[in-house]
C-alpha cells in the first residue's frame, strides 16, 4: 500500500468534528427524515406527513440537521423543499442501511 492509500491517524480536532457529526445521528427520528430525503425533496408538511411526526417537531430536526450540514433547502415561490446536502450523504446513508440489514456472522457475536 503506498503513503498515499494508506490511512492516516485522525488528528484530535478531526475526530472531535467527527465524533459530533455522529452524534447528530444518534436521533432515530433524524434518520427517518434523512431516508424520507433520500427519496425525493421534501416539503416541511410532506416530510411530517412521511415520518407521522408535527410540522413543529420536524422543523426542529430540520434546523438541527441543517446546522450540521446535513440537509439542503430551496425555495421555489412559496415553498421550501429539503433535501440531502450531497451525494456524501446519501452514501453515508445507504451505507448504514446496507451495513445493517448485513446477517450478522459468527465473528460477530
Amino acid at each position: 500500500m503506498s503513503q498515499e492509500t494508506k490511512p492516516q491517524l485522525l488528528s484530535i480536532e478531526k475526530a472531535q468534528k467527527m465524533a459530533e457529526f455522529f452524534s447528530v445521528l444518534g436521533d432515530p427520528n433524524r434518520w427517518r427524515i434523512l431516508s424520507a430525503l433520500a427519496i425525493d425533496e421534501m416539503r416541511v408538511r410532506d416530510l411530517a406527513a412521511a415520518v407521522d411526526m408535527s410540522e413543529s417537531a420536524v422543523s426542529h430536526q430540520l434546523r438541527t440537521l441543517r446546522t450540521s450540514r446535513l440537509v439542503r433547502y430551496r425555495k421555489q415561490g412559496r415553498n421550501v423543499f429539503y433535501g440531502l446536502k450531497d451525494h456524501h450523504i446519501l452514501n453515508l446513508y445507504r451505507e448504514a442501511a446496507e451495513h445493517l440489514d448485513e446477517p450478522a456472522d459468527e465473528t460477530d457475536l
